[in-house]
């Protein structure tokens, strides 16, 4: 039997091209999965999906990689990727949680959420640098991919602007250590104000700098978090031990990442430090 000829997308076919490809193979409902805050040392860890339609309704304009943005183009980008797309969902991961299951656990458990949320179901999934197992349809771990896919792309914007809307919100509950400047990532102000103040409850405390500052590096995450305030209204509070869902739009969730069975991290230790981002 003869194997099916190769389909070759070259990077500089433009961010359109695998999907078109993808679609030409028969797989109409192409999704991209992406997150936002792997190498923060606070907030929560957001991860997003999206189907973009084939043809010219599905061309953002201005779609790029997130990180190449600035944040007034991804927000005109995320109006445009919400008002165009088919499907899209987010989902939100606390930090307690990223600190009891641990990041890579919870990266892929949130990115298998949003693509499960989706109301259109996706044919084919391409997923920003690793695979996602359990999905049920076939798929390819892109490296770069929200350089080299649309959806990837369009899902990266999904996730790191509705992270910076919630950080900018914590900013107002926890202005000493600037989080609506540095989005919780390891900078040297952030660094700073976590030695002056301390960390916050919103501070996860299974990254070594978190632990250090904490004055009680020693001992299990749990054990150094503090008690969580009351908590603030916001357009995302859901509850975070029922994977409950909060529709924002017609064709769009977001919800809470939670109720996978802890697994074993491959990547990720207790006080591992992570590497801090530009995002």
């Amino acid at each position: 039997m003869l194997a099916p000829p190769r389909t070759v997308v070259r990077r500089e076919a433009g961010l359109y091209a695998l999907e078109q490809a993808l679609q030409r193979r028969g797989f109409e409902h192409v999704a991209g999965a992406d997150e936002a805050g792997r190498g923060a040392c606070a907030g929560p860890l957001v991860a997003a999906a999206a189907i973009l339609p084939a043809g010219k309704r599905g061309e953002v304009p201005g779609l790029a990689d997130s990180k190449l943005l600035t944040a007034a183009a991804r927000e005109r980008v995320y109006a445009e990727v919400v008002d165009r797309a088919l499907a899209w969902s987010v989902m939100i991961v606390p930090p307690a949680e990223v600190d009891a299951r641990g990041l890579h656990v919870c990266n892929l458990a949130a990115m298998r959420r949003a693509l499960a949320s989706l109301t259109v179901r996706p044919e084919y999934v391409l997923t920003d640098g690793f695979p996602v197992d359990g999905l049920g349809v076939p798929g390819l771990a892109v490296w770069k991919g929200d350089r080299v896919a649309a959806c990837v792309a369009a899902a990266s914007v999904l996730a790191k602007v509705t992270r910076d809307r919630l950080m900018v919100e914590l900013h107002d509950q926890f202005p000493e250590y600037g989080f609506a400047v540095h989005k919780g990532y390891i900078t040297d102000e952030h660094s700073a104000a976590l030695l002056r103040h301390g960390p916050c409850v919103e501070h996860r405390f299974s990254y070594v700098n978190v632990a250090a500052a904490s004055g009680r590096g020693n001992v299990p995450p749990r054990a150094r978090r503090p008690a969580a305030p009351a908590p603030v209204p916001s357009l995302f509070d859901v509850s975070v031990t029922e994977p409950l869902l909060l529709p924002v739009a017609a064709e769009g969730t977001v919800g809470v990442a939670s109720g996978e069975q802890p697994q074993p991290s491959p990547s990720v230790g207790e006080d591992e430090a992570m590497e801090g981002e530009t995002r």
